[in-house]
């Protein structure tokens, strides 16, 4: 699959899907990398090192803060696949990379694209956006 780099980065790790948005304030622990929000699909599942995917963030600006100290604490996902661009998860990501050089990859992918990572399993995702299973050679 083939997306739009919305933060530059490559990594690889176990998917974590969810087709509701997030809201990171008061739902993602920047500390542990819990999701906390005791009403989204993901409560209690832990997205640090994983590659997180979700339509988009929720909420207002105050995702890039949350989000920018996961980075800063080590409990960041390895990457984040969007349904669509989402400007609050970019800003974070590239801000994380100017303070603290650390690449945060986040990746736009089509609607459709997305829908097909509902089933999980282990992806890696490449500098120039394109997303694959492990089981199958970037697309």
């Amino acid at each position: 699959m083939q997306g739009r780099v919305l933060a530059a980065g490559s990594a690889q790790g176990e998917l974590l899907y969810a087709a509701e948005p997030l809201s990171f304030w008061g739902g993602y622990d920047p500390a542990s990398g819990e999701v906390i929000d005791r009403r989204h699909p993901l409560s209690g599942a832990i997205a640090a090192g994983r590659v997180l995917a979700i339509p988009a963030s929720r909420g207002s600006s105050t995702t890039a803060a949350v989000l920018l100290e996961a980075v800063r604490a080590g409990s960041a996902p390895a990457a984040i696949l969007t349904a669509g661009v989402d400007t609050f998860l970019a800003l974070a990501a590239i801000v994380a990379d100017e303070l603290y050089g650390r690449a945060l990859p986040v990746v736009a992918l089509a609607p459709a694209d997305f829908a097909r990572l509902a089933g999980g399993g282990r992806v890696h995702v490449t500098a120039d956006g394109r997303v694959a299973f492990d089981d199958a050679a970037p697309a």
